[in-house]
């Protein structure tokens, strides 16, 4: 019998629509293709961007929260591993995951590290310079590290993230796995079929509207961008994106050369045609979906320090990191204008996602831990004590209040 896992989302899976998605549909993949059997479930209304999983032979489960319902689906469906989508599933469903399915494998897809988006925002809108100490004292922190330790298994996306838990919260090593994006390599194949510098034109943002840090992001593009203009006259940017706000809306200036276009099923195609990716993102965490795009596609980027945060290790990036936005609007310009540098950077990106996410080398060590977990669980958790008081309190406290 295949083993059964059940994925409990946050949202239903949009691959089209953001990183998050994409990562979703990666994990799902991966378990489909070592012959798991999947289930998705979710709480979430469905949106029209979402991708139909029963394609793909996922069982697709609505769910509903603070509710007994969920117990008869846990205990009929009895699944050997739950992957939590991001820490407020955990919170939600995990003690009655526990309570039914106590031999089940645990684990924790982060996307990103929560509480190190949100003290980034908290900081920056008090004009702050973020610190380690005020992750410490953030509730949000308190709630997804408790979570990061009742689970089995936390998969990271970011190096930075993965170096964070270990030194500054002394998280086990034993219990997180870094498993950022699985990307096929860029082969010689790939790059005869992306259009040369000459060909290509203008620049490009993509990002979800929903996520707080691209609306930001889009914000400091519209303050910059006449300054490009000024050097560029002729160039346009282009902004592609679901669930545009009225905010980000009013910013689509045609005269100008800014131009909001919404939601495109085919990022890839608008980011191959484009010359230069823009993303000057002021808070945020995780790798960036936006980023790694670019490479794929052979288009070079001017972000900031967090846009590339946790996502080249030591190679240099394919094009330029700048937190001053001035400084920003004259590198972009430079990347646009110059063949020899644009020509380097885009070979930085070649190297970047070849050398670090490359699908099959990741898929392997994943697919081992996962293994290795569900042979021998208990040996695991008796090392996590933390984990284990954890669950403990939690499912104390849940019967008392009951």
């Amino acid at each position: 019998m295949n083993t059964t896992v059940l994925f409990i989302g946050y949202v239903w899976v949009e691959p089209n629509s953001s990183a998050a998605g994409s990562r979703m549909m990666q994990l799902i993949e991966l378990f489909l293709g070592d012959n798991y059997k999947v289930t998705f479930a979710s709480p979430a209304q469905k949106g029209e961007n979402a991708v139909q999983l029963t394609e793909y032979g996922v069982e697709e489960v609505v769910i509903e929260l603070n509710s007994s319902s969920f117990d008869s689906f846990i205990k009929d469906l009895n699944p050997q591993i739950v992957v939590y989508d991001r820490f407020m599933m955990e919170e939600q469903f995990g003690w009655r995951v526990a309570k039914y399915c106590h031999n089940a494998v645990l684990i924790l897809d982060s996307e990103v590290l929560h509480l190190l988006s949100k003290v980034r925002y908290e900081q920056l809108k008090k004009g702050e310079e973020f610190s380690n100490q005020a992750l410490l004292q953030s509730d949000e922190t308190k709630r997804e590290i408790a979570s990061v330790l009742r689970c089995d298994l936390s998969l990271i996306i970011s190096s930075y993230e993965m170096q964070l838990l270990k030194e500054v919260f002394k998280i086990d090593d034993s219990i997180l796995l870094y498993l950022p994006f699985l990307l096929d390599t860029i082969e010689e194949s790939n790059q005869e079929n992306w259009l040369p510098f000459e060909e290509r034109e203008d620049f490009v943002f993509v990002g979800n509207f929903f996520h707080k840090p691209n609306v930001d992001a889009v914000l400091e593009l519209k303050r910059m961008w006449r300054s490009i203009r000024d050097q560029l006259p002729k160039v346009n940017i282009h902004i592609y994106g679901a669930y545009v706000s009225q905010q980000i809306q009013q910013l689509h200036k045609p005269d100008q050369g800014f131009l909001l276009h919404g939601y495109t099923p085919d990022a890839v195609e608008k980011v191959s045609k484009a010359r230069i990716v823009l993303a000057p993102l002021r808070f945020g965490a995780g790798i960036k979906g936006k980023l790694t795009e670019a490479m794929l596609c052979g288009t070079p980027s001017v972000t900031t320090s967090i846009g590339a945060e946790g996502m080249r290790d030591e190679f240099p990036w394919n094009g330029f990191v700048e937190d001053d936005l001035n400084v920003f609007s004259d590198l972009a310009v430079k990347l646009y204008s110059e063949k020899e540098i644009w020509l380097q950077a885009q070979n930085n990106g070649i190297k970047i996602i070849n050398s670090i996410y490359d699908k099959n080398v990741l898929s392997r060590v994943f697919l081992q831990k996962i293994s290795q977990l569900v042979e021998d669980l208990s040996s695991h958790r008796k090392s996590n004590f933390l984990g284990s008081l954890l669950q403990y309190q939690t499912l104390q406290a849940t019967k008392y209040l009951s």
